[in-house]
């Protein structure tokens, strides 16, 4: 997972989606983008990861999804496992934290979307 700073530019010509849209609705125009931007307004407001997890799932993705907005060090690993690949964290908080969050957990009791669609790939 890639972490920017605050100040850090997003990926130049992302689509920047509200946490209300509805991405299914959108599948056209995010499919013609190669990154999405997904916006926490809260990071108590977990709406953008279900954004991603429909976007990794049902639309099959496989774009750069970027979570902005109040992103803290400790979303880092929810964010990956709903297929986020960048988080651009909240000025307060360091690359550092978010980096070390991502080693807490080294496995999991069932796999996430992106990895059941990557296992599938790799079957004949």
């Amino acid at each position: 997972m890639n972490f920017l700073a605050a100040a850090d530019p997003l990926p130049a010509g992302a689509l920047v989606l509200d946490n209300t849209a509805d991405v299914l609705a959108h599948a056209r125009e995010i499919r013609a983008h190669a990154a999405v931007v997904l916006q926490f307004p809260r990071w108590t407001d977990g709406r953008a990861y279900s954004q991603a997890v429909l976007l990794r799932g049902r639309l099959r993705y496989a774009g750069d999804i970027v979570a902005t907005g109040d992103v803290v060090a400790d979303m880092a690993p929810l964010l990956r496992r709903c297929g986020f690949d960048s988080a651009q964290l909240r000025a307060d908080q360091r690359t550092e934290t978010a980096e070390r969050a991502l080693g807490h957990f080294h496995a999991h009791y069932q796999h996430s979307l992106a990895e059941r669609h990557a296992g599938q790939a790799r079957q004949p």
